[in-house]
């Protein structure tokens, strides 16, 4: 990192733009800055499961998930810059594999909740859902790379498995939708 933040306010947005990692400048209300805004909420997200008590194996994951999301992120601020590959994906691939494998076959739709930990899991699928939509939408205007969607897309499936497992390493089971409940 070549420059360290000494001071952190500089006022240079207060017009309403921001720098992006090329030096230009554009509204804090672009596409793009609207993507990235929503992958660091989706690793503040992250980084509130992480303040739970974990196994082991998916503390070490999703803290490689969030080194991984702060360079999807810096690949988003720096139009043309490649920093999240196919590996990346595949990496994911792997862990969803490893993670689902021993989980039930599910024959009903499941509800978010359970554990307070599956309930976070949960939730930080739904905010990465909402960044993979803002990375396809940019994408509809803008160059951007195939491989950050794609990674985006995996880690929700990855995050809705974490839900299941840490339902199970809490004791519980699926909170199962039950059809016409409410009838």
């Amino acid at each position: 990192m070549g420059h360290r933040l000494s001071k952190i306010y500089t006022r240079t947005g207060d017009a309403g733009t921001t720098g992006l990692g090329n030096g230009n400048r554009v509204s804090k209300n672009s596409l793009r800055i609207h993507a990235l805004g929503e992958v660091d909420e989706l690793n503040a997200v992250i980084g509130v499961l992480l303040a739970e008590a974990l196994p082991d194996d998916i503390h070490g994951l999703l803290t490689g998930v969030q080194h991984d999301l702060f360079d999807l992120g810096g690949e988003v601020c720096i139009p043309g810059m490649e920093m999240i590959a196919p590996n990346h994906v595949e990496r994911l691939e792997t862990e969803l594999d490893r993670l689902n494998e021993p989980l039930e076959m599910l024959k009903e739709f499941i509800l978010p909740g359970g554990s307070r930990p599956a309930a976070l899991a949960h939730h930080a699928r739904t905010v990465c859902r909402r960044a993979e939509r803002a990375i396809v939408g940019l994408a509809q205007e803008e160059a951007v790379n195939d491989a950050p969607r794609q990674y985006l897309n995996r880690l929700s499936d990855l995050l809705f498995v974490l839900g299941r497992v840490l339902n199970r390493a809490a004791g519980r089971g699926d909170v199962l939708w039950q059809k016409g409940r409410n009838a």
